[in-house]
């Protein structure tokens, strides 16, 4: 039977709880989320590494453009799954936010304070008729005072800290890597190595040719770096 058998008009309005206490609205946002391709981050003890699987829908698209994958500030980046629209309109709210910061208080933004601002508008939709949920779920890693932070949102507006995760549709092939091979003392080179691996081993197994966009955050340069195709390639390999 389907998780969504049967929900009678609750699935129409976004405000009313299920006799079972479901909001409907919000389980079709996560599902949106779940089909989406895969995204993960990693927090190693020297960086923050993020990662996602980029989908080439005709020969006729630019295969340098990255779309899932996104800069907030420079040592704050950003990995979305579900509509890319969404994701766009809370990304350009993370940034204003980040910048608000520098300008008021001279200095870069907490990695939880993005992330808890923009569950707050994700859950702001959650609660009012008229409209719908973001169908999108953010991981936002970076580098702040309090160390090397990870964070992901959900469309339901809830904020998680994580030391590695991942989102999508290869969530469990990619999640049973990380749960393996991870390990809170690895370097910036290994998280990334360990990356690749978990999103190409996601891809395999649904038959799909790997293809993978990677972006690091050193604790060094607290700067948001996006790997070359010829420095993804080197990962694959050894993967």
């Amino acid at each position: 039977m389907s998780v969504f058998a049967a929900p009678g008009a609750y699935d129409r309005a976004i405000t009313v709880f299920s006799p079972d206490g479901r909001l409907f609205q919000v389980e079709y946002a996560l599902e949106t989320v779940n089909r989406g391709a895969t995204i993960l981050g990693i927090a190693s003890s020297e960086g923050i590494v993020l990662g996602a699987e980029e989908k080439i829908e005709s020969k006729l698209q630019d295969e340098s453009f990255v779309w899932k994958l996104f800069e907030v500030d420079e040592h704050l980046g950003a990995a979305v799954v579900g509509l890319g629209s969404d994701a766009r309109i809370l990304i350009d709210q993370a940034r204003v936010y980040a910048q608000s910061n520098r300008l008021m208080y001279d200095e870069p933004i907490d990695i939880e304070v993005v992330a808890k601002r923009v569950g707050d508008i994700k859950q702001l939709y959650t609660q009012h008729a008229g409209v719908r949920p973001f169908g999108v779920s953010i991981i936002f890693g970076g580098i702040d005072k309090t160390g090397n932070r990870l964070f992901a949102t959900d469309p339901s507006g809830s904020i998680r800290g994580w030391k590695a995760l991942a989102v999508g549709v290869g969530k469990e092939t990619a999640e049973g890597i990380l749960k393996t091979d991870y390990n809170e003392k690895m370097d910036i080179e290994a998280a990334t190595q360990l990356a690749v691996k978990a999103l190409i081993k996601a891809q395999e197994a649904r038959g799909e040719q790997p293809r993978v966009k990677i972006v690091v955050i050193p604790a060094t340069t607290k700067k948001m770096k996006v790997l070359t195709e010829q420095e993804i390639e080197k990962y694959m390999k050894s993967s």
